[in-house]
């Protein structure tokens, strides 16, 4: 696959053809399903934060004039660029953008700071950078000018409102080392033609959850893989346009964003709500609010939004199914849900690499209770070995293997990294520690070394 950026592992040909040939990579970029479901949904609300409300239409038209503004400052295709927001519309808008023009979002969590920042400007080389000014009392302008200045690749910084008072960088609109400075607001123009691009390349770099936050690697998801993943994931749990799905884990990770998340709603028609905090309070109100009927948490939100509806009794009755992912879901936890909220529970077990087991709905409770299902695809490929490299028998614990249609074959300029992580024949090590139940579910018994934020309790904070 050529058209990967450097520093990508591409899957071999024969993958390649296989995937086609099945029918889950059609050769569509994000960018232009976007337009697709613009045309399709139009009238209908594809996002909402408060009193926000954002048509399909609406969505098209400003990202594709965002793009165009993006194109106007010097962002050029292949280039990346740090996006480090909260779950605000600017999020999504933001990162469509950023794939129209061809360039290559580098989704960053906006809890992450100077040193975690830095290092992804420095491994991705990235050009530019997309903030708030100050977030929760932090300046996130001023980290980037500190960054801009350590050296020669930051040069573009986007923020989401004006800095307020005086700036890093003395007011002006470029700092002493070169770097330009833009309110997010500002960036618009007339549209141009649309950029001709391939579904083959990097649609935008997740951060892998392995290890301490500075040393997270760098994985490079493509439009052909992803846009599968979200695709297959809203099937398995039969989205439909009815459907309104709560975003309240970080928008920047893969859980929310397309298993099915954010992306996988958006795919349907589906109405998407943006919450910042997955405070029990913020979130209740909003699935009774706006009629939730789908959202993903991890197992010590949903404990504590349990425990705070038995007091406030917000009506929840629009739920029809809760993913939980990211830790052991205690079973007396995932019994409380279906009594409490009248909906059905799915373990999630996942990471940015790619591969994702889940349970179904119509699975017997004792699976959905006891185990994190099966694989999403018909074609991901489930090794479970020993300390030397053998397959255990089924119902003992080993170590997940997994490749697949959706599961990237290295890190994104990491080959070290990806020597020891991916095996010779292309299985990822998910470091998962797992065993096969009777029936073929999936029990993971340990904690992977690479599992994505929805699996980063540090990142999905309290």
């Amino acid at each position: 696959m050529r058209s990967l950026l450097d520093g990508c592992t591409p899957w071999p040909e024969e993958f390649v053809d296989r995937y086609w040939w099945a029918g889950h990579w059609r050769g569509d970029t994000l960018d232009s399903l976007l337009r697709g479901w613009a045309l399709q949904y139009g009238p209908r609300t594809a996002l909402v934060q408060d009193g926000d409300r954002i048509t399909y239409a609406n969505l098209h038209r400003r990202v594709d004039r965002m793009a165009a503004g993006f194109r106007l400052r010097g962002l050029r295709p292949r280039q990346r660029v740090v996006v480090q927001l909260p779950n605000v519309p600017e999020f999504v808008i933001t990162v469509f953008a950023l794939m129209r023009v061809g360039a290559v979002p580098v989704l960053c969590p906006v809890s992450h700071r100077a040193p975690e920042v830095s290092r992804l400007v420095r491994v991705a080389e990235a050009v530019g950078y997309v903030g708030p000014s100050t977030y929760q009392g932090f300046d996130h302008t001023a980290m980037a000018a500190d960054i801009a200045a350590e050296g020669p690749f930051l040069r573009r910084v986007f923020t989401l409102d004006a800095p307020g008072g005086p700036s890093p960088y003395g007011g002006l609109a470029t700092d002493p080392s070169g770097c330009h400075y833009f309110p997010l607001g500002s960036v618009e123009a007339p549209p141009g033609p649309a950029l001709a691009q391939s579904a083959g390349q990097v649609a935008f770099l997740l951060l892998s959850g392995g290890g301490t936050a500075e040393a997270a690697r760098l994985v490079p998801r493509t439009h052909n893989d992803y846009a599968y993943q979200a695709r297959a994931a809203a099937a398995l749990v039969s989205l439909t346009e009815s459907d309104v799905y709560l975003a309240a884990l970080p928008a920047a990770y893969n859980f929310a964003f397309g298993c099915p998340g954010i992306l996988g709603t958006l795919s349907v028609g589906g109405t998407v709500v943006l919450v910042e905090h997955p405070e029990p309070a913020e979130c209740l109100a909003a699935i009774e609010r706006e009629r939730v009927t789908l959202t993903s948490v991890e197992p010590d939100a949903v404990e504590r939004w349990l425990d705070v509806h038995a007091t406030v009794r917000a009506d929840v009755s629009s739920l029809r199914l809760v993913q939980v992912g990211g830790a052991p879901l205690p079973r007396a936890t995932a019994e409380r849900i279906g009594p409490a909220w009248g909906c059905r529970l799915q373990q999630v077990f996942g990471m940015a690499e790619g591969l994702l087991t889940l349970t179904r709905p119509a699975d017997p409770d004792e699976t959905v209770l006891t185990t994190q299902g099966r694989p999403l695809s018909p074609d991901d490929e489930i090794r479970i070995v020993d300390v030397d490299g053998n397959d255990v028998p089924d119902g003992e614990c080993g170590e997940l293997l997994a490749r697949g249609p959706y599961t990237v074959r290295g890190y994104y300029r990491a080959p070290d990294d990806t020597a020891r992580s991916f095996t010779a024949d292309g299985y990822f090590r998910t470091g998962g520690l797992a065993r096969r139940s009777p029936d073929g579910n999936l029990v993971v018994t340990g904690r992977p070394r690479s599992s994505d934020a929805l699996l980063d309790e540090e990142a999905a904070g309290p």
